[in-house]
């Protein structure tokens, strides 16, 4: 009998033949295992992009302006004089203080209780000092221009130079020489680009619009 040998050449076509073949299998089975795993995933939720919509502004929380008291209790006890408010408003927002009457640049808040005062945005301390007549005095830069201010603090729990959370408790309610009438409360002014403002006028604004 006489021994055949397959040709080198043709040897080596045969196990490269089979060596793509098994590849294509084991490609075509992996495919398909993941297309029913993908079909047969009930919880999950298909997305063709992105989770988020171009249209869809994103905007942070921490850049809309918060009130500076967190407890329900407060109210307003003095306005911010407005020029065009009504006559019982601007009444309401007169200060008198030996035998002057002086426009209320701020807007006082008060409670029977001491209450937190709180950032009203992120920001920087841009001072703390206490005044004679207006009681320990917290000053916080914000970005846009936009500087808060805490008077009548019986507490501060910063100093110059910190970095403050909008919500961090900075200082705690309390009195004031120039308004004694008033009791427990907080004055707090709203200044943005240079001017006083009526804080009233912008709470739950995002900080770009200010």
């Amino acid at each position: 009998m006489t021994n055949r040998r397959i040709k080198r050449p043709v040897l080596y076509g045969i196990y490269a033949f089979i060596f793509v073949a098994v590849l294509g299998i084991l490609y075509m089975v992996d495919s398909f295992m993941n297309k029913t795993t993908f079909n047969n995933d009930e919880n999950y939720d298909y997305v063709s992009d992105t989770v988020i919509e171009d249209d869809v502004p994103v905007v942070s929380t921490k850049e809309i302006l918060i009130r500076p008291y967190t407890d329900a209790s407060v109210t307003i006890k003095k306005d911010y004089y407005d020029y065009k408010a009504t006559s019982e408003k601007q009444e309401n927002a007169i200060i008198f203080y030996q035998n002057t009457y002086i426009q209320n640049s701020g807007v006082a808040y008060a409670s029977n209780n001491v209450f937190d005062v709180v950032a009203v945005l992120d920001g920087t301390v841009n001072d703390v000092k206490e005044d004679e007549l207006l009681g320990k005095i917290i000053e916080v830069k914000h970005d846009n221009n936009v500087i808060s201010v805490y008077q009548s603090l019986s507490e501060v729990q910063v100093k110059k130079g910190d970095t403050v959370t909008q919500g961090m408790v900075i200082g705690k309610s309390g009195t004031s020489n120039i308004s004694k009438d008033l009791g427990n409360h907080l004055h707090f002014e709203l200044i943005i680009n240079g001017s006083n403002v009526n804080p009233e006028s912008y709470y739950d604004k995002n900080i770009s619009e200010l």
